[in-house]
């Protein structure tokens, strides 16, 4: 998800409550909520989980286990050091350490549950494994989530600020999110169901149930079986749409293999990948290599089409007589 999205969440919870709880609760709650996503800033580190973006950062082992307190122990230190400059704090709460590391927790961990919901994934087993968990219950950017959430953190505000029940509009909004999430879930799993009673009751595997932006109802479904890509809509009103012929994703190809790995930049890829595919176009002394991965090939945005932003293309020589220093 976007960082908006966590951040309300983060914000959503403190005003269910949570931040009353401890002086710092709220920021705790929507730093915590951001803090996996560290791991952009290590995308050259020499460990591979690391460097995965929605790797270590966003799995039990360093997201919930090991960044919640090194977050808390920061803001204590903050506010040893602001209360030793004589700080009035306009919340007047106290400062409770446990509380404080249980925030942490608590919105280190929405973050990976929010990020499962969507295509990209993540490695919640990491570093043990590099297998990708998803669910496919939001888009990347769902604006209806940033409508709820912004809405019920208003009503929030406006009931704490005139003595009422402030906790009420943020807990419905958590709930409705919940239920936003679920519903969605519903039609992910009956658009895999119709797929696989379409297919003949072969599984292919991976499936991805990608959702549209604001159309959260519709799924653009890609699969792979047998070396082979193929695609279809779906939507609860029209059911599952006529199939994509298959495709070959290329990726047995020796040469599109010795393509993968070429440079940093394709082998960052390449960890992050779930689906590879490779387009392969053969000149007389190189071949061009287009690599992309196929949860995001359609290339749809609002129904139309556009250039695919997760494209790498890298040329291969060939040693053939006549193609030294020569070009395509």
């Amino acid at each position: 998800m976007d960082n908006l999205t966590h951040s309300l969440t983060g914000w959503v919870l403190g005003q269910a409550g949570l931040k009353s709880k401890t002086r710092k609760g709220l920021a705790a709650l929507i730093l915590a909520a951001n803090m996996p996503d560290i791991d952009v800033f290590f995308g050259h580190s020499c460990w591979d989980p690391l460097a995965t973006h929605r790797g270590f950062t966003h799995s039990l082992a360093g997201g919930f286990v090991l960044m919640p307190p090194l977050l808390a122990g920061l803001l204590w230190l903050l506010d040893r050091w602001q209360v030793n400059r004589g700080a009035l704090f306009k919340s007047g709460l106290p400062m409770h350490f446990g509380w404080l590391v249980a925030l942490c927790y608590v919105g280190t961990i929405s973050h990976p549950l929010l990020d499962m919901q969507t295509s990209y994934a993540v490695q919640l087993l990491s570093p043990f494994t590099d297998r990708w968990f998803h669910t496919e219950s939001l888009f990347i950017i769902d604006v209806w989530l940033w409508g709820l959430l912004s809405i019920a953190i208003w009503l929030s505000r406006q009931k704490e600020r005139s003595g009422g029940n402030w906790h009420f509009p943020a807990r419905v909004g958590l709930a409705l999110m919940a239920a936003y999430i679920a519903g969605n879930l519903a039609l992910t799993i009956q658009a895999g169901r119709d797929l696989n009673r379409t297919l003949s009751g072969t599984r292919p595997r991976p499936v991805f149930a990608g959702l549209e932006p604001v159309q959260f109802w519709k799924r653009e479904l890609v699969w792979k079986q047998d070396g082979q890509v193929a695609r279809a809509e779906w939507s609860p009103f029209g059911g599952l749409g006529p199939v994509s012929a298959p495709v070959p994703d290329n990726m047995s190809d020796p040469l599109v293999r010795r393509a993968a790995f070429s440079n940093e930049d394709l082998r960052r890829f390449m960890r992050w990948s779930v689906m590879p595919v490779a387009e392969v176009r053969r000149g007389k002394c190189r071949v061009e290599v287009t690599f992309s991965d196929a949860r995001f090939g359609g290339g749809r945005f609002f129904g139309r089409e556009v250039k695919n932003p997760f494209n790498h293309v890298v040329q291969v020589p060939l040693d053939r007589p006549g193609c030294f220093g020569q070009g395509a």
